[in-house]
């Protein structure tokens, strides 16, 4: 894992977020940082507000209060302007092009088809196969090939690891960990505390739309029982 990161400035910050939807607010109050050559961490229960507050920080959801600073910068510009700074987005919902080929949505993506081949080798026999006849193991790796393969400066991240097998979710954590290693910022959430606890540098720990825990992985793992009570508060938001 990176070391000396809080010398870094931040890729992306959020001070004082909040967020939701309409007139409903999430996410309250929320200070974060993902800094270059770091994968932070975003956990908590079902609920908590992670994806909310991932959907707004990339974006796609416009913030309610507080502020974005990207790149150092403030801002209030959508995804695809992001996206063009360097920010890359991989949903629950597998951002891939069902009826294409891989080779076909490697191409759409405007990806370096040798690097994301590089990051998944498991591909390569599949290229010229519909996307729709892969297993969802296979189809998450293809969306994370996609992201990664464009060199993005930032990649937020949300449950990568969504009913997939344990293998699988090792496969895609370390192409995780080496993009950060290779100086990418990374914002994962993720339910598998144990396995992200493996590959991050930094965790915030949200309950009930708010941050409620937040420290090195090392300072998190010593505080298990702590983020186990906080996810045995449950589901209250969204």
């Amino acid at each position: 894992m990176s070391t000396n990161v809080t010398a870094i400035a931040p890729v992306i910050a959020a001070r004082g977020l909040r967020a939701g939807y309409g007139a409903t607010v999430v996410v309250r109050d929320l200070d974060l940082e993902v800094r270059s050559g770091e994968v932070t961490a975003l956990l908590g229960p079902n609920g908590a507000g992670k994806t909310t507050t991932l959907m707004t920080l990339s974006g796609d959801l416009p913030a309610l209060g507080g502020e974005v600073r990207f790149g150092g910068t403030v801002t209030t510009s959508r995804l695809h302007h992001r996206a063009r700074q360097g920010l890359a987005l991989v949903t629950e919902q597998r951002a891939v092009f069902t009826r294409l080929t891989v080779e076909e949505n490697l191409r759409i993506g405007r990806c370096d088809r040798r690097l994301a081949l590089e990051l998944f080798p498991e591909l390569e026999p599949h290229l010229k196969r519909r996307v729709g006849l892969l297993s969802g193991g296979q189809q998450q790796m293809l969306s994370l090939a996609r992201a990664l393969s464009r060199s993005p400066k930032l990649l937020l991240a949300d449950e990568l690891s969504l009913g997939l097998a344990p293998l699988v979710v090792d496969r895609l954590l370390t192409a995780v960990r080496n993009a950060a290693n290779d100086g990418v910022a990374v914002l994962l959430v993720e339910q598998h505390v144990a396995k992200v606890l493996e590959v991050a540098d930094h965790v915030y720990v949200m309950q009930r739309g708010e941050v409620v825990m937040s420290g090195t992985a090392d300072e998190i793992r010593g505080r298990l029982d702590e983020v186990q009570l906080s996810y045995l508060a449950g589901d209250a938001t969204g």
